[in-house]
């Protein structure tokens, strides 16, 4: 049996960087604050500030997963990019296909 292909690089390379852009272009956007209180306004002030509070909650994410970008450009420039940081596995290409920023196997990362 021939083994399987390994992830096709510039196609991943191409994904992350795409998905980088759009991720630097939402954190771009402002979060806007809350307006002056007005009596009678704590229920629309309440909502604001539940947006608010997601928004910065979406943008620690979308922080989290350039710095999960990064480091997977770092792992492709050093050759290391499709290899388990666990086990030294190959990681399927299917994988590297849906999450191109993974750093581990299917099986390692449902123990990480």
């Amino acid at each position: 049996m021939e083994p399987a292909p390994g992830p096709d690089l510039a196609a991943a390379r191409a994904a992350l960087q795409a998905e980088r852009a759009r991720l630097w272009a939402e954190l771009g956007e402002e979060i806007e604050a809350p307006g002056q209180m007005t009596y009678g306004s704590q229920a629309a002030a309440a909502s604001h500030v539940f947006a608010q509070q997601r928004d910065l909650a979406l943008r620690e994410q979308a922080e989290r997963r350039i710095h999960a970008i990064d480091h997977a450009l770092a792992r492709m420039d050093a050759g290391k990019y499709g290899v388990c940081e666990v086990c030294g596995a190959a990681i399927p290409a299917e994988r590297l296909e849906v999450v191109p920023w993974a750093t581990t196997c299917v099986n390692c990362g449902r123990h990480k």
